[in-house]
């Protein structure tokens, strides 16, 4: 039996271990609150300052400077790996080939990789495929163009609704829509949760069986993303409207939706060469994501696009979106670790394989077109023409959704090796099938192919007058685009320098 002294003691270690922790439980409290103030006062505002109607993203800079630091990173256009990056890159000088197979489409205008979120209306602005408007009420593109570009879309929509946004030409919104892709788009204002903005997302995923409400965080750090990064089509009603919306009536493959195009008869164009009714792939990367590894293993988009850091003592989400590959040590080597040379000799390894076989099919499309172009020439029927055409259709479609869709070689290799495998055995087909047509229309030796070695030369055979278009796009430019900024201004739509965020 303890002895009172004994007793006495142990309370009074007892007593003297509780106040210690207590102590610091306090004082680790009273540091908390001291530096969320010093935040706040930092940061200037606290949430609710954040108006519904606040699409600036300097404005929101305000409240998380540090997210908008990293945000505003996406403005630099330094980093260029084997196969993408942010670097301002023609990819039609690259690969001239490209612009045979989307001839007739504004594709073959111009092409050029996808810079940093920082640039989305800046870019829209100037590529030659939103043509040149002169007026508010032109064209020639719809409205529809601009979904995917700045917050401004989200304001747009709520004053118009979404009918009485996609109603009209793409230059309708040119004034509105200054603020390039950012804060509200994803996020609510009043709590900063993430959120979906755009319509044709709920609408997919409500083919898909998936109700918005029973959506993780965790999945929503990838719907963010697939708000945009996504396969589309424009879906022309009755109103006149053009809606952006999701092929996901039947599933995300590539074979589900393509048998829901074939279905409703939807094409984005008809190819001048060959007539085949096409379908021009956009970028489903979020598709393409879902069968691969990572996304097997419960990661989203935002692991590795858009990583963890810490700074200051203050852990965040780099709102940097960019290419791992520029940032191995915070995305790749947090659960892989290897070297960073190996890693990325990885993806390469990856990504050259494929691009062999997508090449190979690109090849073999070209000369598909050019081919089928032959027979029209000669006197083909429609009756001869209509199964090779379908082969052509789902052979380019097959190409096209493993060239559009960024980092799929990477995101999933087994399903894109897949894909392309069936694309060249669709378009081997069709091009068997032509051979039997050919020489039914007396035609026996080799078809003649274009010299395509550079743009220039395959623009000319396709017939495009780049100089007429490339001029019309300089004077919207220097005289209509000046204007919009000037009425954005104006109207307050551009903030300059927001509070608490740095300079590049």
């Amino acid at each position: 039996m303890a002895q009172p002294a004994q007793v006495s003691h142990r309370l009074s270690l007892a007593i003297f271990s509780v106040t210690v922790v207590a102590v610091l439980g306090i004082a680790l409290l009273a540091s908390l609150l001291v530096r969320r103030n010093v935040e706040k006062q930092h940061a200037g505002v606290t949430r609710a300052d954040i108006p519904e109607s606040e699409y600036r993203n300097g404005f929101w800079g305000r409240y998380f400077p540090r997210q908008y630091d990293s945000y505003r990173k996406t403005g630099t256009v330094e980093f260029q790996s084997k196969y993408g990056g942010s670097a301002d890159r023609d990819m039609l000088s690259e690969d001239p080939r490209l612009v045979v197979l989307w001839a007739g489409y504004g594709f073959s205008k111009d092409y050029r990789q996808g810079r940093g979120h920082a640039h989305a209306v800046d870019d829209v602005r100037k590529t030659l495929r939103t043509g040149a408007p002169t007026g508010d009420d032109d064209g020639p593109m719809p409205s529809a163009c601009w979904t995917c570009k700045g917050p401004g879309v989200v304001g747009a929509m709520k004053r118009e609704g979404i009918d009485g946004f996609y109603k009209g030409k793409w230059a309708r919104f040119g004034k509105e829509i200054v603020e390039p892709v950012g804060c509200a788009d994803c996020h609510d204002p009043s709590t900063m949760d993430l959120t979906i903005t755009r319509p044709a997302l709920v609408e997919g995923l409500a083919h898909l069986g998936r109700p918005l409400e029973k959506e993780t965080h965790q999945s929503m750090r990838s719907l963010t993303c697939a708000q945009c990064h996504v396969e589309y089509y424009f879906d022309k009603k009755e109103s006149g409207a053009q809606h952006v919306s999701f092929p996901w009536h039947r599933g995300t493959s590539c074979e589900q939706m393509e048998a829901y195009y074939d279905t409703i008869d939807f094409a984005d164009w008809t190819h001048p060469i060959s007539k085949a009714r096409m379908l021009k792939a956009q970028h489903p990367d979020f598709e393409l994501f879902l069968t691969g590894v990572h996304a097997e293993r419960g990661l989203s988009c935002a692991e590795c696009h858009m990583p963890y850091q810490t700074e200051g003592g203050q852990k965040f989400t780099s709102h940097h979106a960019q290419s791992p590959l520029n940032n191995v040590a915070r995305t790749c080597q947090v659960c892989h670790r290897e070297e960073t040379a190996d890693l990325v000799a990885d993806v390469y390894q990856r990504q050259d394989r494929i691009a062999q076989s997508r090449i190979a099919l690109e090849k073999a499309l070209v000369r598909a077109h050019v081919e089928a172009g032959k027979a029209w020439q000669l006197g083909a029927t429609d009756t001869q023409m209509a199964p090779i055409l379908l082969g052509i259709r789902h052979a380019q479609w097959r190409w096209d959704f493993a060239a559009a869709s960024h980092g799929a070689s990477f995101h999933s290799p087994v399903e894109v090796s897949r894909i392309v495998a069936l694309g060249l055995d669709a378009v081997q087909q069709a091009r068997v099938e032509l051979a039997r047509v050919l020489a039914a229309l007396g035609h026996t030796t080799e078809v003649e192919y274009p010299s395509i070695a550079t743009k220039a030369d395959a623009q000319r055979f396709i017939g495009l007058d780049l100089e007429k278009i490339n001029a019309e796009k300089k004077l919207f430019l220097d005289q209509v685009v000046p204007k919009w900024l000037l009425w954005a201004r104006e109207h307050q739509l551009i903030e300059s320098e927001p509070v608490g965020a740095s300079k590049l």
